[in-house]
């Protein structure tokens, strides 16, 4: 995912879509980072999962008040549905895509 593309991957899509936004050198983003691609592959079909790099794309986090990392953003049709900062537990993300759904 880039500043780039993220209109048409995340804003167009049809399904709701989970953006992870992380960096390199952020140790809570690591510690996030497996549950996010379970949750990938739990919720296949029904959302979109994607990360973008903040240090590689600053166009995007800055638009959206990305102030701190990990960031998960849940988008559907276009809008912010719900967000949360830092590394939570698995349930509370799966609670959070479960009402978008």
């Amino acid at each position: 995912m880039t500043d780039k593309n993220f209109a048409t991957e995340v804003l167009n899509s049809t399904l709701p879509v989970l953006v992870d936004f992380w960096a390199t050198w952020c140790g809570p983003c690591r510690s996030i980072s497996p549950i996010v691609e379970e949750l990938a592959k739990e919720f296949t079909g029904k959302i979109k999962v994607t990360k973008l790099n903040v240090d590689e794309n600053p166009g995007t986090p800055s638009q959206y008040g990305v102030r701190g990392i990990p960031t998960l953003i849940l988008f559907k049709g276009g809008k912010i549905v719900d967000q949360i900062v830092g590394a939570v537990p698995k349930g509370r993300l799966v609670s959070m895509i479960e009402k978008a759904l």
